[in-house]
């Protein structure tokens, strides 16, 4: 697990210093070893950066950038069964002189070209220089856990793992991108190819992109996509029991994979389904107590109790921490440079936190997600199931007359209201039966309406859902929302979370729920197997309750939530006062000023139906206060 950056400048005009700047952004992401290269071709300047956190082989010869050949590599992320990979090259006659993944690669590269990404099981972002082709090659992971930027302006290519590496660069001007502004309010977060700069992009995930050093063109295709395997016919022969005992198998191997480290390791446990499963498993196979890592709070949905339980039972090294609204303080302070564009999941505050906590113990740590998006764990697939009963109930009857009905009790509900959201759903059910499933999912699990974004803004938004899909292809509801799910919101929200808040504090985490394998394996399956009879992750849970007793573990989902409304309108009411005044929202240049001040004054009385929206704009001037005005 590293950091990288680097530059391809057809001026010919870059020098090391700017590199170093650079990759001195990303020291977080790598403290054991910094290294930064350029180097001439015939047509450009190409520089390489590294910042090493070192994991498996430990030598000065594993550090990076590393050069084999006519190919140069930089590497993020960790390549699982890298040495399956190295014997069957070694069969083929290749030759190595390290233990190392990044070795591998190289070899990899050279022996199949880019069909090399199909062998790889793990997470990674890659850069690899090929001298042969006058070619920089991208890949990023399938599920997109590590992330890649990039910048292509006036003969200038930049790319790093982090926004931050790449503005670092004094030769990119940071312009905002309205558009991805109006995607952060209306779903938390900036969905790829976007980022909240105009002239920088996101990679997509499961994506080989090439730039030619001699044509200047840059290109990229998919080369995995987890819709094929949900479009593919379900397994519809097997049994429960005989696809529980190859889940089984596959969760095990993916635990096991994982847990290759020349460093000691451990588990974020909350508690719930999934990281019970991961530990339990972890724990099985391990000679020694397994060290697990909970945050709890006073208040808001807290989960250490049931993590407690969960380690005693499975005599786990347990530790947990309960935060205080003045350590949560200083973690909001730092929301900004850590996530490097508005991101609005409060959540990363407690994953900061167990990041923080765990890496005074530990260098490598498996988290557990993923099991939500691969085995029906939200509580939205419930509501998906609801509206799928409502129109079997109500089919017999005049859908335009119902669809109207819904439309006038939406009209009286208060425009920030989830149930009028609801409600507007319903009408789209009724009145086009065939197209509800994309209603639901793609407009109506927004965080934010299209009537609030032309309140807030001072210019008229005219923005689209962001998800795009064929819900004809879809056998059912649930597996489209669950594919939806794995595309957007897993990779974009819950995984820029966790990635940012391990690397903020130098530790790397790992997703065993998130091997290729398993949703590939998983999306085929009938969906009673996942959800039955209203109960979510059916079959995940089956083979959890043989390591744990049912009892334990029936309870509602909680979710990892910290009380950061009551937080604001308490001790940490100040900051609302400094980046929520009226001289602050003029600043940004953007904001429909009496209406944001109206905004927190409703909050402050407790008459705002939707708080989400204050978190929001807290963390956008946050961050345009830190990245924009200086």
């Amino acid at each position: 697990m590293c950091g990288f950056t680097g530059l391809i400048d057809f001026t010919k005009s870059s020098n090391q210093q700017v590199l170093i700047d650079m990759i001195d952004t990303l020291h977080h992401r790598g403290p054991d070893n910094s290294t930064a290269i350029i180097f001439k071709t015939a047509h450009c300047q190409v520089g390489f950066a590294h910042a090493r956190l070192s994991i498996i082989d430990l030598s000065e010869g594993a550090n990076q950038p590393m050069n084999y050949k006519n190919f140069n590599i930089i590497f993020n992320g960790e390549i699982y069964n890298f040495q399956e990979i190295i014997n069957e090259l070694v069969a083929l006659g290749h030759h190595f002189n390290l233990h190392s993944d990044t070795e591998m690669i190289l070899h990899a590269y050279e022996q199949w070209g880019d069909n090399c990404v199909d062998k790889f099981i793990g997470m990674f972002s890659i850069a690899l220089y090929d001298k042969n082709l006058q070619q920089i090659i991208f890949f990023r992971d399938r599920a997109g856990v590590k992330p890649l930027y990039y910048y292509f302006e006036n003969d200038l290519f930049l790319f790093g793992s982090e926004l931050k590496a790449v503005v670092a660069n004094n030769k990119l001007e940071k312009i905002l991108n309205s558009d991805a502004v109006s995607q952060y309010f209306k779903y938390a977060y900036i969905p790829a190819p976007l980022t909240i700069y105009s002239n920088i992009f996101k990679l997509p995930s499961a994506t080989i992109g090439k730039l030619d050093l001699v044509s200047k063109k840059f290109t990229f295709k998919s080369y995995w996509d987890v819709n094929k395997f949900y479009l593919k016919a379900k397994s519809k022969n097997i049994s429960f029991e005989d696809a529980k005992i190859e889940l089984h198998r596959l969760l095990e191997s993916a635990i096991n994979y994982r847990k290759v480290a020349d460093v000691p390791i451990g588990v974020f446990l909350s508690g719930g389904i999934d990281s019970s499963l991961v530990t339990a498993i972890l724990q099985k196979g391990s000679k020694t107590k397994v060290k697990t890592f909970t945050i709890g709070f006073e208040a808001g949905n807290n989960e250490a109790p049931f993590a407690k339980i969960i380690s005693n039972h499975l005599n786990t090294e347990h530790h947990e921490f309960y935060c205080s609204i003045k350590e949560g303080e200083k973690l909001i302070k730092k929301l900004s440079f850590h996530y490097d564009e508005p991101f609005a999941d409060s959540s990363a505050i407690p994953t900061l936190f167990v990041s923080q906590m765990a890496s005074q113990k530990v260098k490598v740590v498996l988290s557990a997600d993923g099991g939500d998006e691969v085995f029906c764990g939200y509580n939205s697939y419930s509501q998906l199931e609801n509206y799928s009963a409502i129109l079997n109930k109500t089919r017999f009857f005049n859908g335009k007359l119902l669809s109207l009905i819904t439309q006038i009790v939406a009209y009286f509900l208060p425009t920030t209201s989830f149930q009028k959201r609801k409600f507007k759903a319903l009408s789209l059910i009724f009145k086009s039966p065939k197209q509800f499933q994309q209603s639901i999912l793609f407009e109506e699990f927004q965080t934010l309406s299209n009537s609030m974004l032309d309140k807030l803004f001072i210019k008229k938004t005219n923005l689209k859902s962001i998800f795009k899909t064929d819900v004809n292809n879809f056998q059912d509801a649930t597996s489209m929302a669950m594919a939806i799910d794995y595309k957007n919101y897993l990779q974009y929200d819950i995984l820029t979370k966790v990635d940012r808040a391990t690397m903020a504090f130098s530790i790397e985490g790992r997703e065993p729920l998130l091997d290729h394998r398993l949703i590939e394996y998983a999306a085929k399956l009938p969906t009673e197997f996942k959800f039955k009879n209203g109960v979510k992750k059916h079959i995940l849970k089956e083979i959890l309750y043989t390591y744990v007793p049912k009892k334990i573990m029936d309870r509602p989902k909680a979710g990892f939530s910290v009380p950061i409304y009551d937080w604001l309108k308490g001790d940490l009411s100040y900051l609302l006062d400094d980046y929520l005044n009226q001289d602050s929202i003029l600043k940004s240049k953007i904001f429909n000023v009496d209406f944001i001040i109206k905004l927190v004054e409703d909050f402050k009385k407790n008459r705002l139906p939707d708080e989400t929206l204050i978190w929001k704009l807290l963390i956008f001037q946050m961050w345009h206060k830190q990245w924009m005005q200086k």
